[in-house]
């Protein structure tokens, strides 16, 4: 039997078919299980980004509380010249990292927007953490330094509540709508800059000036 006999032959041309279609068939399901694959794994890690997103806010908003409660409240200060003599208040122990400790290996899941003030925010804290072990390890033999170590302390909280409060914000807006809120609410803000820097600007002589050279017309 010679090839172009074998290939009229309806048995053979049946097997060819089915060999086709079985192929067909196992190769549509090889990709639409890899789709499906692909889809629930998208969808996990998509839910996993905004848990840590979630966990991180409630964190980081615990601490910016205490610290705006602090600032309402006058806070720590420090008042005429630095002697040897002057009180310095006891630091507190806090653990306002623990969440992000949990996490940290995690960290390059979250979206570039939410990395940079999230990192930037808990980097404060540790600074702020050091130096405060610092201060209560030179209180006693060197007050001097340590009066001005916590003037440095102060200054830090500050930083750190700003920091803290531009990181809630992001993370807020990223969990709402993602880049576009983001971006949507940093315009907001640079907008309100810009209104701020404008109505400083305006001072109480030159709206004086303008009101008179009306009323001469």
């Amino acid at each position: 039997m010679d090839w172009q006999t074998l290939l009229v032959n309806d048995r053979v041309i049946a097997a060819l078919v089915t060999a086709l279609v079985g192929g067909g068939v196992v190769a549509a399901g090889w990709f639409w299980t890899h789709a499906l694959s692909r889809r629930r794994d998208k969808l996990l890690r998509s839910e996993r980004v905004n848990d840590i997103q979630r966990a991180l806010l409630a964190e980081i908003r615990a601490h910016v509380v205490a610290l705006e409660r602090q600032s309402d409240a006058g806070g720590w200060q420090i008042t005429g010249p630095i002697t040897d003599e002057d009180y310095l208040p006891i630091l507190p122990h806090d653990a306002n990292d623990r969440i992000f400790r949990a996490i940290v290996e995690e960290v390059h899941m979250l979206p570039e927007w939410v990395i940079d003030p999230v990192v930037r925010y808990y980097r404060l804290l540790a600074v702020r953490a050091a130096l405060a072990q610092d201060i209560r390890s030179n209180a006693k033999d060197y007050p001097r330094r340590t009066a001005e170590m916590f003037g440095d302390y102060l200054l830090l909280n500050d930083e750190t509540l700003d920091t803290g409060l531009d990181a809630m914000e992001i993370l807020t807006a990223s969990l709402h709508g993602g880049l576009r809120e983001v971006t949507s609410m940093l315009a907001r803000r640079q907008r309100e800059i810009e209104g701020d820097a404008v109505a400083a600007a305006q001072t109480p002589d030159g709206v004086n000036t303008r009101s008179s050279d009306q009323k001469d017309l």
